[in-house]
């Protein structure tokens, strides 16, 4: 034994995460961090999930992509894009294998944590004027106080005309806010804890305070405001009620640091992997399986409705490939494989608390492969196959993809899910993977340049070597 090289053996038996600035040449972390500033253009220009669709599409046409056609058989290299009610959108990228081969899927979410209007939202209090908020989401409330917000939506007139709104973005729009109270008048509120010092109910914008000048008119402010909108966009108060319109922070992504290596920026979750994955499907050459990327809606609230995927759109598009191809839906389900691309909580010292350091992600050291989530007992969790992980994790080995494994916290702590569990429904393998996140779900949210990137190299290896 004494003649060993236990550093050698160290090396061959022990795991070790990789810090990407250690790892990665000067060249690699300079095309990743060049790689992060078309994403901070991305988070930029889709700040709701119909913009985000909207910005994809519209990157896609630039590849040549061209928009499906239900009746038309497909043939390698042919691209094509299916919109779902302008919330979420599939993208196809035809193989040299057929459909019954299966296909490589990545399913992300472009969804985000936010503050909607309620259908009758506008109300006057004390000559101020206000919109009535519901969350969309997980959020900690008290967060979202104090913020310069934006405006963004579609308003559905009586008539059926389509108005698209967006105010706060720009230096010269004005933004909207959510009071708190003073620290010299809030002894009461801080006795409270964090969660019942702001209250769902108190959300309420500020948006106005000027009034018509007919002191007859009761609510003077709210006229005033009305009539605003009415001038601006032809809406009225009732208008509201067809309208799906949400409140964002306003600010841009900016980089963080002295060093820059981090963004900054509302939203990253889950368009930091629902851009990586638009730019894997636009790079991927000579791929021997189809590959699809899915950007869905209603992940944040438990995938429900018609565009979240808990319903059958994505998997009924793949049938009408798979039907109009004369393949077996089932058998296509059957030898696909997916990674459902969603970020996970990066390891944060200031609450290490929550924390199991051994089965954390880490910022820089790449993206994260999570085999299961869910809470405490992995309830609601689609926990992946030890052989289908043993195929990722050779793969980015093999292609150089800076990835790490990891948990969502301590077992009793909490836990949260993926999409994964409604793609593993369809007897379609999956593992989630994605970029470790700081302060998740919060209006301003940090990620590392080099996890960013990574991303996009682990799912542009998916979409080249996994056959």
């Amino acid at each position: 034994m004494s003649n060993l090289d236990y550093e050698t053996l160290e090396k061959e038996l022990v795991y070790k995460r990789k810090n990407g600035f250690r790892t990665m040449s000067d060249k690699e972390i300079k095309i990743a961090f060049d790689f992060a500033e078309k994403y901070k253009d991305y988070l930029n220009s889709s700040k709701t999930e119909r913009e985000a669709v909207k910005t994809s599409v519209e990157m896609a046409k630039r590849e040549g992509f061209v928009e499906w056609e239900s009746e038309k058989t497909y043939k390698e290299g042919d691209k094509i894009y299916f919109v779902n009610r302008n919330k979420a959108v599939i993208l196809v990228k035809f193989g040299k294998l057929g459909l019954e081969k299966g296909v490589n899927i990545s399913v992300a979410h472009v969804d985000c944590p936010r503050l909607d209007l309620k259908p009758n939202p506008v109300y006057e209090n004390e000559s101020l004027v206000y919109f009535d908020t519901h969350y969309y989401g997980g959020i900690k409330k008290y967060q979202w106080v104090t913020l310069p917000l934006a405006l963004h939506g579609i308003v559905v007139k009586q008539n059926g005309e389509k108005v698209e709104i967006c105010v706060g973005e720009n230096p010269d729009e004005p933004v909207f806010y959510i009071t708190d109270l003073l620290p010299h008048l809030g002894a009461e509120q801080m006795k409270k804890s964090l969660g019942e010092a702001i209250t769902g109910e108190a959300l309420n914008v500020l948006v106005g305070s000027a009034c018509v000048k007919d002191e007859k008119i009761s609510n003077a402010v709210k006229l005033n405001t009305l009539k605003i909108l009415k001038d601006k966009y032809g809406i009225t108060e009732g208008d509201f009620m067809s309208a799906e319109l949400t409140l964002v922070p306003a600010d841009k992504a900016r980089d963080i640091g002295f060093d820059r290596s981090l963004i900054a920026s509302y939203g990253h979750d889950d368009r930091v992997c629902a851009y990586p994955s638009l730019l894997a499907l636009f790079d991927a050459k000579d791929i021997e399986r189809t590959a699809i990327v899915c950007l869905t809606d209603k992940e944040e609230i438990g995938s429900m409705g018609n565009t979240g995927l808990e319903s059958n759109y994505l998997f009924d598009f793949i049938e009408d490939l798979a039907v109009v191809s004369g393949v077996n839906p089932r058998t296509v389900f059957r030898n696909s494989k997916c990674l459902s691309a969603d970020v996970n909580a990066a390891y944060d010292p200031a609450f290490s608390e929550v924390y199991e350091k051994n089965n954390s992600s880490y910022i820089n050291c790449g993206l994260v492969v999570t085999k299961y989530t869910g809470a405490r007992g992995k309830s609601g969790s689609s926990d992946a196959t030890a052989e289908f992980v043993g195929e990722i994790r050779r793969a980015f080995d093999e292609n150089d993809v800076l990835w790490q494994m990891g948990e969502l916290g301590k077992v009793d702590i909490g836990g949260g899910g993926t999409v994964a569990k409604y793609v593993a429904n369809r007897n379609i393998d999956v593992v989630d993977v994605g970029v470790p996140v700081l302060s998740m779900h919060a209006p301003c949210e940090a990620v590392s340049k080099i996890d960013v990137y990574s991303t996009y190299k682990g799912i542009l290896t998916f979409f080249e070597k996994i056959v």
